[in-house]
This record gives C-alpha cells, structure tokens and sequence, in this order.
C-alpha cells in the first residue's frame, strides 16, 4: 500500500462538513410557516373536550385571555360552531418575546345527536368557555319496560 500526501487530491472532511452544514443553512433559512389556505384553515385552534351526560353534551374549549364578547357559539341541529380571535402580542413595539398563538379561530364540532337550541347555556370562567347542550326531547334515549303476558 502506498502512502499519499495529505492534500495530494484527497477531499478535506472536514470542507465536507462546512459545505453539508452551509447547504442545511441555506435549507433552513427560506424555510416559513405556511400561510392559511383554506376556509377553516387557521394557525390556531383551540383544544376541545366533548362529554356527554344523560340528558345533554358538555363542551368545554380552553381560550386563555379571553373575554365573553370575543367569542361567538352557534348551534343548528347537532353541529355547533365556536368562533373568535385572539389578538396577536407581537404586534406591540414592547414585546420582547411570545410564544402564545395568535389568530382566528372556528372550531366546528359534529355531536352525535341534535340538541335543543333554546337550552343552550355557554359560561366562560378561567379561560375554559363551557358550553351546556341539552338533547332534544325526541332524540333522548326511552327506557321501555317488557310487560308479561
């Protein structure tokens, strides 16, 4: 086996990695969150928890930092719909960091039966909005009792 001269025509690793690592750089340095493209695309979404009791739905939707006026909740059948904004800190000149999202927001949810549109009861305490969803009358499950003959 030969001996060959360091430099003789042999590739430097560690110019490899300088080339691998400005490559990774340049990758990264036009990278971008994705605008919203869709209707119900949004960069924030709230979370979301969906119960159901014997007679009614629970919803409860966690939306820190908001007041009850920012809000609007509709109903048409079994679909409800959540609808607000939360307004972006970082447009302040005094910001110096944020980390909290930031945007509109709808939250449509498909519940498993109608509910009775006039009993509905939405209550924000401690940034959790809860939302009471009865279930209407003839949608409710019947207890049927099996007489003998």
């Amino acid at each position: 086996m030969d001996l060959v001269r360091w430099g003789d025509g042999l590739a430097d690793p560690l110019l490899e990695f300088e080339s691998l690592q400005e490559e990774i750089n340049r990758l990264f340095e036009g990278f971008r969150a994705p605008e919203p493209r869709g209707l119900f695309e949004r960069h924030y979404s709230p979370a979301v928890d969906v119960l159901e009791n014997g007679d009614s739905f629970e919803v409860l939707c966690d939306v820190p930092g908001l007041e009850p006026g920012e809000i609007e909740t509709s109903v048409s059948g079994s679909v409800l719909t959540i609808k607000g904004e939360r307004k972006d800190a970082s447009a302040r000149s005094d910001v110096y960091r944020t980390d909290r999202r930031a945007g509109a927001f709808q939250r449509t949810i498909q519940l498993p039966l109608p509910v009775n549109p006039a009993q509905v009861e939405a209550t924000l305490r401690d940034g959790v909005l809860r939302i009471l969803l009865p279930k209407q009358e003839e949608m409710k499950p019947r207890q049927i009792s099996v007489k003998a003959k």
